[in-house]
């Protein structure tokens, strides 16, 4: 079944090659045939790469330890789900992954999308030069299907950190939302090589970027719950650089997703826009490069390879092609409006595009600084927590505040009287947020101005739902239904929103850690730690074998003054096959205010037990925007009536010709 897989691995990197070719000679000399051609030739790719994962789980499933990339990542005692996981753990199974998805993704595309006949061949041939990289890299360089010559009668199993739900989730949802991109932007690779340079292929493409930004975020946001949960250390973010390497892609691509709707209104960004999806693109290639080389040290990346050199010139490629269209295309990329005035809704999405794209420059900077520094220096110097922090807070905070002026403003140019009208209530609302807050005893700069924002933005984002609601209620209907019909009728706008009171209550959980607190304590049976109004009782230390590891778990009761309120059971645990490497387990109390966070950090041969305990304000705030984020992308995703038939009528057009 090995050289099954590997066949087939070989013959879609062959057929890629094929459709890649077909896809160009039949736009160029004007085939059908040729161009018919490339179409079953996305299709076969995707049915080979159907294949080689399946042969690769049956083999995990069965337990197949002649295969290394199996006995690398799984083991007998591996439960069901995770043996699944055991497809994207690793290297050569990631990549396949990769590849999988973006073969399904192109053939739903040509399933789908028939109406829009001069572009298809481009975007054949865009998604099949990017099949051909990955598909070679793991014909070539890295096959999940290479035999060892004596098979063990166990593997090394799954990295204990893997063992999380939050990292079942977390690579798919992360690979689903970087692959998605290639869709995009194949189309825009296809709107220059053909000279239909207005909004068609935004239009062709909202969904997909919408879909596409939608799994990466939830991506960002289980892998943040993962480090969270499972690393020990207290936080969800550490500016690792593969961490970054997941928000640059979310950072341009949340630009682009608002810089469209310029071009879709005004006419406007044209080159902007192509721009910031090659960017998009190229930094998901990047994302990927970062961790698959194993040139920065990462808790999340492989081990060093020799494919570092590979997706540096695969990026190079992507951009010198991309650019060297977009320089060509120039002349037909004038834009038809103006900006008006610097007081428009127009130059509030003009400079939300400018805040997160300088963010997203200065997280790069921050992300390759050792390698620059190896390069010229010849050692590696890494940029810490500090700077991120330093450089990216203001520029959060700044984000916040032009997605609070943004709905308060008109197209085109603002009034002063509406100015005046529309501000009056949000700006008294922020207003007295501080001025309750610091009266309040808050003396945090950062996170005073933080709330006062988010009262700002919740404000005018609320008032937007009420006035909308109130007009429909002016034709006699009740308000709660007004309101429905109100989001309904226009989703991508509401839908917006409530991604953007989302973001707001993220927010409100980062601007919490301001207020984290933590307290270290080395206790005996009896012994107590106190910590705010908790105090923690430490009770004893209990020892137990299960299916995978040698359990030690220590037992806390938890009082809130004299009244206990839980019973805590940090761990430390010893994983079969890694005994060196003992993995801490932490106990986490969750209230709607803050997190108490208990880590065993070590354990004395005289019967002590350290304890490190941290309270994190408003970190439930952070898990529930994550939901909202994810509520309103459907909300916007979701087509209308008048929309899914006119995507139908022009599917069938572009069928029957």
């Amino acid at each position: 079944m090995s050289e099954l897989g590997n066949l087939s691995i070989a013959l879609a990197a062959l057929v890629s090659a094929y459709g890649l070719v077909a896809a160009l000679l039949g736009a160029g000399l004007r085939r059908a045939d040729l161009q018919h051609s490339a179409r079953n030739a996305v299709y076969a790719v995707f049915l080979l790469l159907s294949v080689a994962s399946g042969i690769l789980l049956y083999q995990a499933l069965t337990r197949d330890f002649g295969n290394a990339y199996v006995a690398s990542y799984s083991s007998r005692d591996l439960g069901f789900w995770y043996t699944v996981s055991v497809w994207w753990a690793g290297q050569a199974g990631s990549l396949l992954f990769w590849a999988w998805l973006l073969a399904g993704f192109g053939a739903v595309v040509v399933w789908r999308q028939a109406g829009y006949r001069e572009l298809m061949p481009y975007i054949i041939a865009t998604v099949m030069g990017v099949s051909v990289f990955f598909t070679l890299l793991l014909a070539v360089v890295s096959s999940p299907f290479a035999r060892l010559a004596f098979a063990p009668p166990d593997g090394q199993g799954l990295n204990p950190l893997l063992q999380n739900p939050g990292m079942f989730f977390h690579p798919p949802t992360q690979y689903l939302g970087y692959v998605g991109f290639t869709i995009p932007f194949a189309f825009a690779i296809a709107a220059m090589a053909t000279k239909r340079l207005d909004d068609e292929w935004i239009r062709a493409t909202r969904r997909w970027t919408l879909a596409s930004w939608f799994f990466l975020t939830l991506g960002v946001l289980f892998g943040m719950q993962w480090a969270y949960v499972e690393l020990g250390w207290g936080g969800y973010w550490a500016w690792d650089p593969v961490e970054n390497a997941s928000l640059l892609p979310w950072l341009t691509g949340t630009a682009f997703l608002h810089s469209v709707m310029i071009q879709e209104k005004r006419d406007m960004l044209k080159v902007w826009n192509l721009v910031l999806i090659v960017l998009t693109f190229g930094l998901v290639i990047f994302g990927t490069f970062l961790t698959r080389s194993g040139v920065l040290s990462s808790v999340h990346s492989f081990a060093l390879s020799s494919m570092g050199p590979l997706f540096f010139a695969f990026i190079a490629v992507i951009l010198i092609v991309s650019f060297t269209l977009l320089a060509l295309r120039l002349p037909w990329l004038k834009s038809a409006g103006d900006l008006d005035s610097l007081v428009s809704r127009e130059s509030s999405f003009l400079f939300n595009n400018l805040i997160l794209v300088g963010a997203a420059f200065s997280v790069f900077l921050g992300t390759i600084f050792p390698m620059i520094s190896e390069a010229v220096r010849g050692v590696k110097i890494s940029v810490g927590a500090p700077f991120f922090n330093q450089v990216n807070v203001p520029i959060g905070l700044a984000l916040l505040l032009v997605m609070g002026l943004c709905p308060l403003l008109a197209w085109r140019k603002a009034s002063l009287a509406n100015l005046s009208r529309n501000f009056l209530f949000p700006g008294a609302l922020g207003l007295l947020t501080a001025v309750g807050l610091i009266v309040a005893g808050l003396r945090q700069p950062v996170a005073v101005t933080a709330f006062a924002l988010s009262a700002f933005v919740t404000a005018t984002i609320l008032l937007d739902f009420h006035r909308g609601a109130m007009v429909r209620r002016g034709h006699g209907e009740p308000y709660p239904l007004a309101l429905g019909r109100l989001v309904l009728r226009n989703r991508r706008r509401y839908g917006g929103y409530v991604v953007h009171l989302g973001v707001i209550l993220l927010f409100a959980g980062m601007a919490g850690s301001a207020f984290s607190s933590q307290q270290e304590a080395v206790l005996r049976p009896g012994q107590t730690v106190t910590i705010n109004q908790y105090t923690l009782r430490y009770e004893g230390i209990s020892q137990y074998p299960t299916q995978s590891a040698m359990v030690t778990a220590a037992t806390l009761t938890v009082f809130n003054g004299r009244e206990p309120i839980a019973v805590m059971n940090p761990q430390r645990n010893i994983h079969r096959g890694h005994e060196e490497q003992p993995m801490t387990e932490v106990a986490i109390r969750s209230t709607m205010m803050e997190d108490l966070y208990v880590i065993l950090a070590g354990i004395g041969e005289d019967g002590t037990a350290n304890f490190k305990v941290i309270v994190n304000p408003l970190m439930m705030w952070m898990w529930i925007g994550g939901v909202l984020m994810s509520l309103g992308t459907v909300v916007a995703f979701w087509p209308e009536r008048r929309e899914a038939l006119r995507a139908r009528a022009r599917y069938l057009v572009g069928a029957e010709a």
